[in-house]
């Protein structure tokens, strides 16, 4: 059995417009944040949605398809694993945890 150890699946909407960025190799790699919604009702009979925000990453061929297609509050369903990363900025020490994109499938009607 081939079982996949770091993947994840979402679907949700675009946060902001993708971020392209060039680099000096030839590489490209573009960003965006997505939210994923969740509803339900809680104990007084209310009901609540709960939004939770990722960073993704994507890289080369996918990273200029996206940066096209897509904008703000697109529609998309995207695989890919989750990458931890620290970095130093002003003395304190950060920590982000992104989803390198594998793959993404645009859910918007052709005309949206």
């Amino acid at each position: 059995m081939n079982t996949l150890k770091n993947h994840v699946q979402l679907i949700g909407r675009l946060g902001n417009d993708p971020e392209l960025r060039n680099f000096d190799s030839g590489k490209q790699m573009t960003t965006f944040s997505l939210a994923t919604n969740e509803s339900y009702t809680n104990n007084q009979g209310e009901k609540v949605t709960d939004t939770q925000w990722h960073h993704v990453v994507a890289w080369g061929k996918k990273a200029q398809t996206i940066n096209t297609y897509l904008k703000k509050g697109s529609e998309v369903a995207i695989q890919g694993k989750l990458v931890n990363r620290k970095y130093e900025k002003d003395g304190a020490t950060k920590y982000v945890t992104e989803i390198n994109l594998s793959e993404v499938l645009m859910l918007d009607k052709k005309n949206d």
